[in-house]
């Protein structure tokens, strides 16, 4: 059960560790360093060292989207600096999206570069943000602003990692799988008619495998990865806006509202029917609760909306629907389009 991507391998639970094991008798690292958070850290690492036949540092960092930033990178290169970590040293990101971005971005500048290895925990990470080579920081809340595209030497799917987590942390997770059956139009009727499948382990696999398909085709984003975006023009907007609230949004939370929000764009102006339109919403509406969100937060996501990475020259792109399975990119959306769309967001159907 190996998923092969152009450059490295992703492998599930015993023979992951096992070839990573392998791996660094092979490579002779001098210094092996983990990034964990005060979460993974008490859940995971004890699974990891059941499973390491190697001796490594830890290196914590303080959870969630706020610390993603360019001091908690200074704060880890100089931590780095002062262990005497050299360019033969393996850095290892143990956590969620947060810690695999972070920590594919600080190994992949530190002397120009070192390798790492990311072990996804979250359901999110596993499907999403471990895979794909991207790394990244947030710079003044606008996500993932600041970064690379940088390939890990190997990522291990370890699902026992998935019985740490929240039920809203699967779920985040879950808004990823959804996406990817929305628009391949792969398992979606059998997520639609089987909400519990959330835990699948065939489920999960298959998500990867889905995305890993598409990021061999395009690596860089220029054209059919742009797709991976479905909900992610608004999602990521509404992510922002709630990054420096009280009531903070998990990233599928707000890219759950994104697709709920672009199917609806879509079916007004790129031929969805509101039908497929209404369902991709019933779905999301069983796993997610309802936001509430004043003109004026509407106002801020429209504005947030500007600094996204696929506009072009300051005009939003949107990645949109005709079909399950038919995404089209780069499609200029009226702002009012997108202040209606949650209007739609907030109706009960």
């Amino acid at each position: 059960n190996i998923i092969s991507t152009d450059t490295y391998k992703i492998r599930f639970k015993d023979e992951g560790y096992g070839h990573l094991n392998e791996l660094i008798t092979l490579n002779n690292y001098t210094n092996i360093y983990v990034l964990v958070d005060e979460n993974t850290k008490k859940l995971c690492l004890t699974r990891l060292k059941e499973k390491a036949s190697f001796k490594f540092e830890i290196i914590e960092i303080k959870s969630g989207e706020i610390h993603k930033n360019i001091d908690t990178c200074v704060d880890i290169w100089n931590r780095l600096t002062n262990k005497n970590a050299d360019r033969n040293s393996l850095f290892i990101n143990l956590g969620g999206g947060v810690i695999t971005d972070i920590g594919g971005f600080i190994a992949s500048t530190y002397k120009r570069g070192i390798d790492f290895v990311n072990i996804p925990t979250t359901l999110l990470s596993m499907v999403d943000a471990s895979i794909g080579s991207k790394t990244g920081i947030n710079l003044n809340s606008i996500k993932n602003q600041i970064g690379l595209f940088s390939d890990p030497l190997t990522v291990i799917v370890d699902t026992d990692y998935l019985k740490t987590l929240s039920k809203r942390e699967i779920n985040s997770g879950y808004a990823e799988i959804f996406k990817h059956s929305i628009i391949s139009n792969s398992n979606f009727k059998k997520l639609v008619e089987n909400p519990n499948l959330v835990y699948d382990e065939d489920i999960i696999a298959s998500s990867i495998e889905l995305k890993n398909k598409v990021v061999k085709k395009d690596k860089f984003e220029n054209d059919v990865r742009k797709h991976l975006n479905f909900g992610h023009t608004i999602g990521h907007a509404v992510e922002s806006l709630f990054m420096n609230k009280k009531n903070k949004l998990l990233h599928g939370e707000a890219i759950a509202i994104g697709m709920i929000c672009e199917s609806y764009i879509s079916s007004k102006i790129n031929g969805l029917e509101i039908d497929k339109a209404n369902e991709i919403k019933n779905h999301l509406n069983k796993f997610f609760s309802k936001v509430s969100f004043s003109k004026s937060d509407i106002n801020e996501i429209c504005n947030l909306i500007k600094y996204d990475k696929k506009n072009h020259i300051n005009i939003p792109k949107f990645v949109l629907l005709k079909d399950l399975g038919l995404v089209e990119t780069d499609i200029n959306v009226d702002m009012n389009l997108v202040s209606t769309s949650f209007d739609y967001y907030s109706v009960k159907l």
